[in-house]
């Protein structure tokens, strides 16, 4: 394929130029993350990266040592991860090796990665380079959101396996271009492209080819029935009645009524299949979701996420907060949760004087955010009539 530039010099001729080694391929795309093709992996909506990191480690067991590196990991707009894989044509491993390795990476990535340790590794990289990290995403990103609800996304997605796996190469060998579109069309909702950039140099000029292979009519249509979509209230009471009954509605109903007496704003998620709606309350700049409730009948406590923060960062809060909870007939949070995201059944809440005592208790739990209430007294304020 002949590649010409046109300047004010004339018409410059390009040839092929392969990449040095591997190590200036993963650099050029660590700083240029456009390369990735966002267009071209999503025509109606392109998608835009942030990196993670370059080398992330994936563990093969819960808390376990690396076993892996893979050589990127990228979010989309989306909060869904990227996990990229560089070749040169001159690896052998190219054909058929790097696929059988890129399902273990993504295998082991959605059951063993934490989102506190990626979204931690993120802001450690915004600190070395000067960064921002809420601004960073934004800019990056142009998400409108704040960060907190975007790693809410991150994690649902990991969760869900709604994952990229995308091989890159300055040449895709047939072989590995048929085993892509072929996974890519069976696979849901998962996804496996294979990126081809082509460099081209002359005498005044370099030049990078994107090709992207994969994106076949039928796996289009098939990605396109997994996308996320919004929730809002109605949506929400409607799947939740279908799926658990009226009573388990009759609950979510009860304390989304209390989310809107709070100081604070409601988020709904946008999963494929569950839905999801908090209340995100703002103090002093910074945005916490302490509770998050899903149509599949629970209601989540944030502890992974509220360590973070002032004042659940302090172990003794959080473990306070634990007790509470546990005050209440039937609910009972593990004494290791308070590091995690322990569920509470709604059903289990059904009872007025249950629900009452858990409103109290996120009641106690938002003053402590709100920095208006030091105090270890119970609250009784709020009433299910």
């Amino acid at each position: 394929m002949g590649v010409f530039v046109l300047d004010a010099q004339g018409l410059v001729a390009l040839t092929p130029k392969e990449f040095v080694c591997e190590d200036e391929f993963q650099g050029l795309l660590e700083k240029y993350p456009d390369l990735l093709s966002g267009n071209q992996s999503d025509t109606e909506v392109p998608r835009r990266w942030l990196l993670i990191k370059r080398e992330k480690e994936i563990p093969s067991e819960e808390g376990g040592a690396a076993r892996w590196l893979v050589d990127h990991l990228f979010l989309d707009q989306e909060g869904i991860p990227t996990l990229v894989e560089v070749k040169r044509q001159t690896d052998t491993r190219l054909r058929r090796e790097v696929v059988g390795q890129m399902l273990e990476y993504a295998a082991n990535a959605i059951m063993y990665w934490p989102v506190a340790e990626l979204r931690t590794e993120f802001e450690q990289g915004c600190s070395v380079n000067g960064l921002i990290p809420g601004e960073e995403i934004r800019e990056r990103l142009g998400v409108g959101t704040d960060p907190e609800v975007f790693w809410h996304g991150v994690e649902t997605n990991l969760r869900a396996g709604r994952i990229r796996m995308l091989f890159i190469a300055d040449r895709i060998p047939s072989e590995l271009r048929r085993i892509v579109e072929f996974l890519n069309q069976q696979m849901n909702p998962a996804e496996v492209l294979a990126l081809e950039l082509r460099q081209y140099q002359g005498e005044r000029v370099k030049t990078i080819v994107p090709m992207l292979y994969g994106q076949t009519e039928e796996a289009k249509r098939t990605k396109t029935l997994a996308r996320s979509r919004q929730w809002d209230e109605e949506s929400i009471y409607e799947d939740i009645e279908q799926r658990k009954g009226s009573e388990a509605l009759r609950v979510m109903q009860q304390i989304i009524a209390w989310f809107k007496t709070q100081p604070g704003r409601l988020w709904y998620g946008q999963g494929a299949q569950d839905g999801s709606v908090g209340l995100v309350v703002t103090e002093n700049g910074v945005d916490h979701i302490p509770i998050l409730l899903y149509t599949y009948g629970t209601a989540e406590i944030q502890f992974q996420h509220m360590k973070k923060k002032n004042p659940f960062d302090d172990t003794d809060r959080r473990e306070e907060l634990r007790e509470r909870l546990n005050a209440i007939n039937g609910v009972n949070v593990p004494a290791d949760a308070i590091d995690r995201r322990p569920s509470i059944q709604l059903m289990a809440l059904s009872n007025d004087e249950k629900l009452n005592q858990f409103l109290n208790v996120m009641e106690w739990c938002i003053r402590q955010l709100r920095a208006n209430d030091n105090s270890t007294s119970g609250l009784n304020s709020s009433t299910i009539g």
